[in-house]
């Protein structure tokens, strides 16, 4: 609807998203804020455009974990160290007091792997994104002890942000906006027609549970966009990850370095709803 006649999409199984946009690869992407703050920090050239949704992610305990707190000196599953996974739990664990460096056993495992050691007990705790919060509760598998679309202060910022490849932006900033325009009513679609945007998801085969993406686009709050700002989150989780010990670099320095918000002003004014 917005002009674009072709569009590909790149496959990126290590999750962080500003590798591919640093190297040219993709153009723009919407992905977990923490991980490409660490990536910024590296020097990446990209920049963060627009926050789109919030709350993807739940954390689950086992028997011996009803907290946050108690995940210290406890075995917790993730994809991959500096992954989404890892950065939002460290984050998570520095704002309750925990030293993610030394007060966690970190194990890495493939999602599905991650469920079946969580299950058996092997591990303690496990931070999913959809669909598997929503497998493991459909099982009965842990509790629930952490759900950022419902608990602050993680339910008051953004998840996952828009980014796109600095130069990308300065040479076409036209094509910039007209995605974002297009990223954010297809926000707005979420909300409106959840059961047609999970039907599309199956059909064009980003994910083969119907049930599970319905569930999830009911619940992720897709309709934010215009109310949070996304300096907030970048200033929250930048002090977050330098509880954690993750990052060096100022909230000052980097929404100065990696942000431009200019289209989403222009687009709340012309989308107001």
């Amino acid at each position: 609807m917005e002009g674009f006649t072709e569009i590909l999409y790149v496959d990126d199984p290590a999750g962080v998203v500003s590798k591919p946009l640093a190297a040219g690869q993709a153009d723009l992407s919407m992905n977990f804020v923490g991980p490409n703050i660490i990536q910024v920090e590296a020097g990446d050239p990209v920049v963060f455009l627009a926050g789109v949704h919030v709350g993807c992610f739940e954390v689950f305990g086992g028997e011996r974990v009803k907290k946050i707190s108690d995940i210290k000196g406890k075995t917790v599953a993730i994809q991959a160290l500096n992954g989404a996974e890892h950065v939002f739990l460290a984050s998570i664990a520095a704002h309750v007091g925990l030293d993610p460096g030394k007060d966690i056993k970190w194990a890495t495992h493939a999602p599905g792997e991650s469920t079946r050691l969580f299950a058996e007990g092997k591990v303690d705790a496990i931070i999913g994104f959809p669909p598997q919060p929503q497998e493991l509760r459909a099982k009965g598998i842990g509790r629930v002890i952490l759900n950022s679309a419902l608990d602050r202060p993680w339910s008051q910022y953004f998840c996952c942000l828009l980014t796109a490849n600095r130069e990308f932006v300065r040479k076409y900033p036209i094509a910039t906006k007209r995605a974002l325009r297009g990223i954010l009513k297809a926000a707005d679609l979420c909300v409106s027609n959840p059961a047609g945007a999970a039907r599309r998801s199956v059909d064009r085969g980003f994910t083969p549970n119907y049930a599970y993406a319905l569930q999830t686009l009911q619940e992720v709050p897709y309709n934010k966009w215009r109310d949070y700002d996304p300096e907030d989150t970048l200033r929250f989780y930048a002090l977050r990850l330098h509880e954690a010990g993750m990052i060096k670099l100022t909230p000052g320095k980097l929404i100065a370095e990696a942000t431009d918000w200019r289209f989403l002003a222009e687009l709340k004014r012309e989308l107001r709803s």
